[in-house]
């Protein structure tokens, strides 16, 4: 797919290596450094993604009129910056929980910025029958990054102190930034702002001058709940993925206090059933190719929805480890075939210039139902203890596939 797609891939490679090394790493700074109990860790992810997506709600549209690389680059240097605060706070003696909601907050929203330019932008850089197997590069090399970056990360913070894998994360997006700079080339014009968001009206101003109006606000939304294909993959992948991260800093508490779990066995836990990331991205397309798009995302959609509920039965010990590692692989495999597929079709289904508003909208809502129901979830354990609240999530994933579309868009 030529030289420029493969700097964008490096850049990618490397950015999901930092995000990766970084697994968890707020809620390990807090545990382990301000000593902070479920409710404290669920109310810092929460807040992070609440605020950070609401302060990224008008970052969509002013993507979208702004050539997408040069906002992948900004996004990668306040990230940059964001996260290399947390070590000299460190180093200096004053890290406190409220620093550490800030740094989330900001790093949420530059990476819905960053999420939907980069969308965007691949779809302009890679020819349409191109775009699977584009999508099944970046999901190998996230689930890659995923193996290789927990383990050894817990290793180093263990190693090297709590903050080690925040300081390398900000180091990545920097070297992000330079490979994105790297890719060189031209770029479509963003399109043009008309009178009336949609499309329709007389022309206005272009190349992202304005002020942002209400109804490029919303296009995103409008675009998505409309769309008989779109909107139901849209309640699906909001509501398996926010159930998924709800009960994460959860099963860090369980794992991390009360089993007494080490937090390399931690980061061993989720980095080796990454592997399963790795085949189910490669056996996508054949997939695809074989049974027809809808029939393997209805699939694998209902299949990740199967393992959950088996991260209730964790003990201490090897035979409780051997569990989460099992689990987690069965469910990483079939998340693995799920993702480039889906990303793929959305991609097709939405046209050039609403892709920013409408990656941005769906980034939004699913941040801001991840907020929701962590700390929702966090209240859950503090009643009933994180064991039981893990259970209850798992009992809601079974019926998640009931949303999935039921015929081909």
């Amino acid at each position: 797919m030529g030289r420029r797609f493969g700097w964008l891939w490096a850049a990618y490679a490397v950015n999901a290596f930092g995000t990766w090394l970084a697994f968890d790493a707020f809620a390990l700074v807090a545990i382990l450094v301000l000593h902070a109990g479920p409710a404290e860790v669920s109310l810092l992810t929460a807040t992070g993604l609440a605020v950070g997506t609401a302060a990224a709600v008008p970052l969509g549209p002013w993507v979208e009129f702004r050539r997408k690389r040069p906002v992948m680059i900004a996004m990668d240097l306040t990230r940059c910056a964001a996260l290399a605060s947390i070590p000299v706070a460190y180093v200096l003696g004053v890290l406190g929980l409220a620093q550490l909601v800030v740094v989330s907050v900001v790093v949420s929203a530059a990476g819905i910025a960053f999420g939907a330019a980069a969308g965007a932008y691949l779809k302009s850089l890679v020819p349409a029958e191109d775009l699977l197997v584009a999508n099944g590069r970046f999901e190998a090399t996230n689930w890659t990054a995923t193996v290789l970056g927990p383990p050894l990360g817990t290793a180093a913070i263990g190693l090297f102190g709590p903050v080690v894998t925040l300081a390398a994360d900000a180091v990545s997006h920097l070297l992000s930034a330079a490979g994105l700079r790297a890719i060189g080339g031209g770029e479509p014009p963003p399109p043009a702002r008309t009178g009336r968001s949609g499309g329709c009206g007389e022309s206005g101003r272009s190349g992202g001058s304005g002020r942002l109006r209400r109804g490029e606000l919303l296009e995103g939304w409008r675009y998505i709940l409309t769309h008989p294909a779109l909107r139901p993959l849209f309640f699906n992948t909001v509501l398996v993925n926010a159930l998924i991260m709800a009960t994460a800093p959860l099963l860090a508490v369980l794992m991390l206090g009360d089993l007494g779990f080490a937090p390399w066995q931690y980061g061993l836990a989720f980095g080796l059933p990454c592997l399963g990331g790795i085949l189910g991205a490669r056996l996508a397309r054949p997939l695809v190719t074989r049974f027809g798009r809808h029939r393997v995302m209805r699939t694998a959609g209902t299949l990740r929805a199967c393992w959950s509920l088996g991260l209730v039965l964790v003990g201490p010990g090897a035979g409780g480890l051997l569990l989460v590692i099992v689990v987690e692989f069965a469910l990483i495999t079939c998340t693995g075939v799920f993702n480039p597929v889906f990303a793929t079709h959305r991609l097709e289904q939405v046209p050039a210039d609403r892709t920013a508003r409408t990656l941005a909208a769906w980034s939004v809502s699913g941040k801001t139902t991840v907020a929701a129901l962590t700390a929702l979830w966090g209240l859950l354990a503090a009643l009933t203890g994180p064991r039981a609240a893990i259970g209850a999530a798992g009992l809601l994933m079974l019926f998640t596939p009931l949303l999935l579309p039921r015929r081909e868009g």
